[in-house]
């Protein structure tokens, strides 16, 4: 369902506005027939909510909403004038907010347990993690993210990490239909910071870590880590659980501010008081964590490769266990755990060489699925990633020093070049990587990579993960890491 279609029936004013906004004179006995924030999909009866953007100010869209119906306008504070009499008008400081709670009102349900996960690094994986061992569970489990929803049924792939709130809580109420009672869904910053997950009601939230990403958006990390926060400070209730990866950059940031806001905070990882990991060591593809909880050991044993697949695994597991899984059945669903499409995901093996691909396209996300790769490289490590355009480009030379510190053969290609010049993204990458080879085009990357595979090679294709096009200039040109390498397989 999308934030274009009708609730299918009409619905007081009054009972879908937060109880915090005054009612407009003369507007009790107002009905209304959906809400958008689209003046193109409004429709008779509709509430318009013109919002502000980077580029258009949507209050600008009111005189198209109105001649399309629009019963009811939300605008910021002054934004009103063009709102003729015969239209009910809203002025709020905070549009995005309301918009948000309205929708929530309007779609009115949810599965009955959702919860959230937020950080630089990991949100995909703690999610689909989530969701896996809730159905190990016996719960009817989806999640919600960069790889789309993922029901009982199958995935419906989507695009964007957290969606509008108006297509949010229309999926929350369409999963609530299909007898989903348990959803684990990524919080980025973006839809933290533009409020749209307000109107979600969580039962817990956790914390991954935090990195350099996205300061096209946020001015610094300072804000970036604000943005995130939001999720403890303000989302959260008192007294709800807040998941910590300890082993995350940030985690005593976050840690403070949980407990400021008066969660219970429950840490995880190295030194965690709800799952304490005090070892662990590789078997072939697996892993072994040794852990305490609650005063009990336990030994697990992980069908993942990669530390960082095990810091999102016990996130995930905190998760389960704050919202009143037994720690023992929890624990056990993690050694069925299957890895999400393009997060170190081993494609395939060649001349005694493995090939991977992981969806790393930030500087951390980088270092850490190289350092995963690394244990199971007795020969050599090669590295293939580009950067995408129209994206921070102060993460370029940073992460070409990271590929060249950490592998041994460095190949510069393209990712989603976008707008920008693909040649000028890959020469400030190599700003950072003197040593590397370039190789703009990515097909010819990866074969190039291929072809170098001797046995006890692992190679690294990053940045694109589960993607299934790339976007050069206005266009979505068809491809795929995993075709790419499975083409390299066969020949």
């Amino acid at each position: 369902m999308s934030d274009s279609e009708q609730t299918g029936g009409e619905l007081r004013l009054s009972d879908v506005l937060p109880s915090d906004i005054p009612l407009p004179a003369g507007s009790s006995d107002i009905f209304v027939t959906g809400v958008t924030a689209s003046s193109a999909a409004v429709r008779p009866g509709f509430i318009f909510a013109g919002l502000p953007g980077s580029k258009v100010d949507g209050a600008t869209f009111v005189p198209v909403a109105v001649a399309r119906g629009a019963r009811v306008i939300i605008v910021g504070k002054g934004k009103g004038s063009a709102v003729p009499a015969n239209v009910a008008l809203i002025e709020v400081d905070n549009p995005r907010a309301v918009l948000a709670k309205i929708a929530a009102k309007i779609h009115g349900k949810q599965p009955r347990c959702a919860v959230a996960v937020t950080g630089t690094s990991g949100k995909t994986s703690v999610a689909d993690f989530t969701r896996q061992i809730f159905s190990y569970l016996g719960h009817p489990a989806a999640s919600l993210g960069t790889i789309g929803i993922v029901k009982p049924g199958g995935a419906i792939y989507g695009s964007l990490t957290t969606p509008d709130p108006v297509t949010l809580h229309a999926t929350l109420a369409q999963l609530a239909d299909e007898g989903v009672t348990h959803l684990a869904f990524e919080a980025s910053s973006h839809g933290l910071d533009q409020h749209r997950l307000d109107g979600v009601e969580l039962a817990a939230a956790a914390f991954t870590n935090l990195g350099r990403d996205h300061l096209d958006y946020h001015p610094d990390e300072e804000a970036y880590l604000k943005a995130k926060l939001r999720l403890f400070t303000e989302l959260l209730q008192v007294g709800q659980p807040a998941v910590v990866n300890m082993d995350g950059a940030r985690a005593n940031d976050v840690i403070a501010a949980a407990r400021s806001r008066g969660l219970r905070v429950m840490t995880v990882g190295s030194g965690g008081d709800l799952l304490n990991r005090l070892s662990l060591r590789r078997e072939g593809f697996y892993q072994r964590i040794g852990l305490v909880s609650q005063g009990k050991a336990y030994d697990v044993r992980l069908p993942l490769v990669g530390a960082y697949q095990v810091e999102n695994a016990l996130v995930a597991a905190g998760l389960a266990i704050a919202t009143g899984e037994a720690t023992a059945d929890v624990l056990a669903s993690l050694e069925h755990l299957k890895g999400v499409p393009g997060r170190l995901e081993i494609v395939g093996q060649k001349n005694g060489g493995l090939a991977v691909v992981d969806y790393a396209h930030k500087p951390e996300a980088l270092a850490a699925a190289l350092d995963g790769c690394r244990p199971f490289a007795s020969g050599r490590l090669i590295s293939v990633f580009g950067c995408g355009g129209d994206r921070d480009k102060g993460k370029r030379p940073i992460m070409g020093r990271i590929s060249i510190e950490k592998a041994d053969i460095t190949i510069v290609t393209d990712d989603n070049p976008r707008s920008e010049n693909p040649a000028v993204i890959r020469s400030e990458i190599l700003n950072g990587a003197a040593a590397a080879l370039e190789i703009g085009n990515r097909a010819e990357a990866i074969a190039t990579a291929m072809a170098m595979l001797k046995p006890g090679d692992v190679l690294l294709v990053a940045g694109k993960g589960h993607e299934t096009g790339q976007i050069i200039g206005d266009r979505v040109v068809p491809f795929s890491d995993h075709e790419e390498i499975r083409r390299r397989l066969e020949s």
